[in-house]
């Protein structure tokens, strides 16, 4: 039975295809998406995307149709079990442009199929690594791995080539193990004492001082929130210009992260200052769970064999729209308490698959 997705729910955006697809190729139910990205600027499939898409087709023999640059619709159907192996995937090579596709957007959409695929897979991902609306490959790894890895998750990933919008050029490098069996489920209402902020603020292809000074403002500003700090500067090398500051708050029992980039006209201060002001914000709240981990643990935890139950300092549109995708595909009892835009508890009560 094809199930059929309505992409202008909730927040209307990429992350209801890339669930889709995922669930899709895990299960092995079809999947019809339209009004993809609905609610865009530019609706329809982005490089970033159709890369998702074309990279889940020859990992399962799927046949697809509605996979082009701007398509509203996509049926996918898998043609067999997902392929564990070693792949290369270019976000430019896959759509036929946008060589600063989000790297970390594309493994969303191929983490969970291979997880569950008979052997190890080596991912090698091309595109953007740090770029706009999209989580940071530091995130990634620093973040969301360490947070999946109690519950069976054995992942690891390298940043081996920095990518910036709008060049990108950057590379992640991606080890999946499968699962040995059912996913844990994960109780996380306790982050326990901050032990450390760590992080870098970086310039590619700029002067150094830009970094120097990203990393000094951030540091001043969580020092006088009597928060430990720990924050570097890093000049690194890249394709095109890019800058940054990439936070990771260590608490006792759970992790959470916080960016903010760069760009023409911005200056240094005001990219430390974005990202300290959200790290603030989720530490004064008390929850374990930042805003952008919450949304991407809920599949895991749905996917596990038992109860769960997590607080997040803020219950968002992704989350609750993630929720309705997960919903479709399995049997899996997720309820939000909260509203949007404020703290809230989220259970889940997994299918053990």
């Amino acid at each position: 039975m094809t199930i059929h997705i309505d992409g202008s729910l909730g927040e209307g955006g990429g992350q209801v295809l890339r669930t889709s697809l995922a669930l899709s190729a895990l299960t092995g139910q079809p999947a019809q998406i339209d009004n993809i990205r609905a609610r865009r600027r530019t609706p329809g499939l982005a490089p970033q995307h159709l890369a998702g898409v074309r990279a889940l087709e020859m990992l399962c023999g799927a046949e697809v149709k509605g996979a082009s640059i701007g398509s509203s619709r996509v049926d996918f159907a898998p043609g067999g079990a997902v392929q564990a192996g070693e792949y290369v995937f270019d976000v430019s090579a896959l759509a036929g442009q946008g060589s600063a596709g989000a790297v970390t957007l594309l493994l969303q959409t191929l983490l969970w199929p291979l997880l569950y695929a008979q052997g190890e897979s080596h991912l090698t991902l091309r595109g953007g690594t740090h770029v706009a609306w999209s989580p940071p490959a530091d995130f990634v790894r620093d973040v969301l791995l360490p947070t999946f890895a109690p519950l069976g998750v054995d992942v690891s990933c390298e940043l081996t080539g920095w990518g910036f919008y709008p060049v990108g050029g950057g590379e992640l490098q991606v080890t999946i193990r499968p699962v040995a069996g059912p996913l844990r489920p994960l109780l996380l209402e306790e982050r326990g004492e901050l032990e450390q902020v760590s992080g870098v603020g970086v310039a590619a292809e700029l002067p150094a001082h830009i970094a120097q000074r990203i990393s000094s403002r951030a540091q001043n500003v969580l020092r006088q929130a009597d928060l430990p700090a720990a924050i570097t500067a890093e000049r690194v090398r890249s394709k095109g210009p890019g800058a940054g500051i990439f936070l990771t708050a260590h608490y006792a029992h759970s992790r959470a992260g916080f960016s903010a980039l760069g760009k023409q006209g911005k200056p240094s201060d005001a990219v430390a200052e974005e990202a300290c002001e959200a790290l603030l914000t989720h530490h004064i709240d008390g929850a374990p769970v930042d805003p952008h981990l919450a949304d991407q643990i809920l599949l895991p935890l749905a996917l596990a064999d038992g109860r769960s139950v997590f607080r997040t300092s803020q219950i968002t549109q992704h989350l609750l729209t993630n929720a309705q995708v997960i919903r479709a595909f399995i049997n899996a009892e997720i309820v939000i308490a909260g509203a949007e835009g404020a703290p809230g508890t989220v259970t889940v009560v997994g299918v053990g698959r």
